[in-house]
């Protein structure tokens, strides 16, 4: 009867236990999609904080693109306001689409081609644009293991009773030819 008790204490004991770090498990794997996005979300400011400098260097050589710093300008405040990842994904797909308009119109312009300003902001957006890059695919590489574990037995068990959640990609949009390329600053 004894060695009956001993069975059951201990059975229980391992089920906690593991029911302890299958939990934890979803917590770090949530953590870690967390500090991913906010990689990415760094870098999304940062892109956000070169725009208006290279749109007024472009708009002092090229008043006459009004449009196309508008659209800029718009894209990158639909941007900033994005709310689900689904939104950013399409706001930074549009903004990418503005920029190359912006730099397009640049071709046009040679003085703007050789200014200092303007080589230094192209530089410095084609680096973010890389570091977007890289943090992307490290946020989607967490997403990818936190729904692979909310997907898998048994625990997927254990992410049902605690509501842990999947969570979306961050992806351009299927279809979309010109936000598939990388913009490009160079000249």
């Amino acid at each position: 009867m004894d060695l009956l008790i001993y069975i059951v204490i201990g059975l229980v004991v391992v089920v906690v236990l593991w029911l302890a770090m299958a939990y934890n498990g979803f917590v770090t794997l949530v953590n870690r999609t967390k500090e991913a996005w906010a990689d990415i979300d760094v870098q999304l400011k940062r892109r956000y904080d070169l725009i208006p400098n290279l749109v007024n260097t472009v708009k002092g050589y090229a008043a006459h693109e009004a449009g196309t710093l508008e659209k800029v300008t718009e894209a990158r405040t639909a941007a900033m306001n994005a709310g689900s990842v689904k939104e950013q994904e399409q706001a930074e797909n549009m903004l990418s689409g503005a920029l190359k308009s912006l730099f397009a119109v640049s071709e046009s312009y040679p003085d703007l081609k050789a200014n200092t300003n303007f080589l230094e902001l192209q530089r410095e957006l084609s680096d973010t644009e890389n570091k977007i890059q890289a943090a992307r695919r490290f946020y989607n590489g967490n997403v990818r293991d936190l729904n692979t574990k909310i997907e898998s037995f048994p625990s997927n068990i254990i992410a049902g009773i605690f509501r842990f959640a999947k969570r979306e990609f961050f992806e351009l949009e299927a279809g979309e030819e010109v936000a598939r390329q990388p913009v490009e600053v160079k000249f």
